[in-house]
């Protein structure tokens, strides 16, 4: 692994006060994105890894508003936030550190700022998100939030627009994000379930007898259909993802050890899922830390034996 300031060597980051900005979202980032900084760290090359790190801070800062206070906050936040954002991409100065590194990774990598906008503008839909109705509205909530979010990073290592590979890696991606999507809604159930909202469409739970309000409130009485719930959510993540393992091949072959390792960690915590079966409902569910070691050593391993 190259140390981080050969790192930003590598990048062309010369400037002094350019490469304190990257280190800072450098550090925001191993603080509260530890997975994606590992990752980072292990498999991607020194060259691209301060601007993949500067989108991962500009998300955390982003997805930081969506979280502050009351919807009209929220709303009121992203607002100024995409203002801000868009100001600085037109060429103002900033005092904000995270905009300083996002201005200049978008200006060295320009197929980067359409999708800073398709991902501010999106913003507002996971500000305002309190459940799904049906299986359509889900659809749209990974179409406007969760695909933009997910091109941030993979725009930097997937093929330009206009490559032969391009069209067939956005819809790898999109199949991609859609089974991660359904994978943290069961795996994470008991918080999003604290928080008055799910990701499983209600009428998916009516169809097996049940609201929301039943999960809250009789969580042993509803394990049985749970588990049929669980079952049928993981069968859909599970063909989605079945159209995403070709995702590496479309990639220069220095990024695949990255896509092969997001793929496989998202596959043991879809596995995880369906080994606890309806009971996520009171425990969530997530893969042996061990179990992830193990796929990032073995990437980075391969990663390691491709740049000798």
């Amino acid at each position: 692994m190259s140390r981080w300031s050969t790192a930003l060597t590598r990048a062309g980051v010369s400037d002094e006060g350019m490469r304190r900005d990257y280190d800072v979202q450098r550090k925001l980032v191993r603080r509260y994105r530890r997975e994606e900084y590992l990752a980072a760290r292990l498999l991607l090359p020194a060259e691209l890894r301060p601007y993949v790190l500067a989108a991962v801070a500009f998300m955390h800062e982003t997805d930081r508003r969506i979280d502050l206070g009351d919807l009209s906050a929220r709303h009121e936040a992203l607002r100024s936030w995409n203002g801000e954002v868009g100001a600085v991409l037109d060429g103002a100065e900033t005092e904000q550190g995270t905009l300083r590194a996002l201005d200049d990774t978008v200006r060295r990598h320009p197929q980067m700022a359409g999708r800073v906008r398709d991902f501010l503008d999106g913003a507002p839909v996971e500000a305002a998100w309190r459940g799904f109705e049906s299986e359509a509205e889900l659809q749209t909530y990974v179409d406007c939030y969760s695909m933009p979010a997910l091109m941030l990073t993979a725009c930097l290592i997937g093929p330009l627009p206009g490559a032969e590979p391009y069209e067939a890696f956005e819809r790898g991606c999109r199949r991609l994000i859609e089974a991660m999507q359904r994978t943290d809604f069961l795996a994470d159930l008991p918080e999003d379930l604290r928080q008055g909202h799910i990701g499983i469409p209600r009428d998916e739970l009516l169809r097996h007898g049940l609201d929301v309000e039943d999960l809250r409130e009789r969580p042993e009485a509803c394990l049985p259909a749970m588990e049929r719930v669980v079952n049928a959510q993981a069968a859909l993540a599970e063909q989605v993802f079945s159209q995403a393992r070709g995702l590496p091949a479309l990639v220069e072959p220095q990024y695949r050890s990255f896509l092969r390792a997001l793929i496989a960690v998202q596959e043991v915590r879809l596995q995880a899922v369906k080994a606890a079966g309806g009971s996520v409902l009171k425990s969530g569910a997530s893969p042996a830390a061990s179990t992830t070691l193990k796929i990032l050593w073995k990437e980075y391993r391969a990663f390691r034996k491709y740049q000798r």
